[in-house]
């Protein structure tokens, strides 16, 4: 499987965008394209675009002002195909974190709370402005593995470049550290660091 690593800091949109296309084009077998940015606009503009094209990515960040975007070129496109304009797509995500703890919502039936956070999820994922990051921990690691009715909408938000983490000792807790589906694992001090810097918290 070909790997290519595509280094892109430095680079405003829709260069990163370009590059990575680029890359992906000049495959001749399905393989990974690993494309690094030193700017979210640009994770979140990738993210789009390999969702656009029908590839898994993923994306994470290595340290301040460096992320790793990595698409999953499962098959190449044929030879005479056009490649679609790259465009910039404005930041839709505004300041605010979501700190889930539980996966359900409200006090009472568990089972019309678990209807509550899965409608809850989906709403927040048809927001004009999403947020910047969602925190799961305690039960509410089990909405980010498998099993989830929620699956598709939080995926729906990452593509979009919302950050989403789930607490690795919750996970290890509830024996679900291997059927995570969606964003990645944290650990409590990241969580307390992204609550205390956020401009505004939002608990369902």
């Amino acid at each position: 499987m070909a790997n290519t690593v595509v280094d892109a800091r430095g680079e405003q949109c829709p260069i990163p965008v370009v590059k990575a296309t680029k890359a992906i084009a000049a495959l001749t077998e399905p393989g990974i394209v690993e494309v690094h940015v030193d700017n979210e606009i640009a994770v979140q503009n990738l993210l789009r675009m390999a969702s656009g094209k029908g590839f898994a990515a993923k994306s994470e960040q290595v340290e301040e002002k460096h992320y790793l975007i990595t698409i999953d070129v499962d098959r190449l496109a044929p030879a005479d195909a056009a490649e679609p304009e790259a465009a910039c797509i404005p930041d839709l995500r505004g300041s605010t974190v979501v700190a889930v703890g539980t996966a359900i919502m409200g006090v009472g039936s568990d089972e019309l709370g678990a209807t509550l956070m899965k409608g809850f999820l989906y709403a927040l994922s048809q927001q004009d402005e999403l947020p910047k990051t969602i925190l799961f921990y305690n039960g509410g690691a089990k909405l980010t593995t498998e099993g989830s009715a929620s699956i598709e909408d939080l995926k729906t938000m990452e593509s979009q470049g919302v950050e989403i983490l789930t607490c690795g000792t919750c996970l290890d807790y509830y024996g679900l550290k291997d059927k995570l589906l969606v964003g990645s694992v944290t650990n409590m001090y990241a969580i307390v660091e992204k609550l205390t810097k956020a401009a505004k918290v939002v608990k369902p």
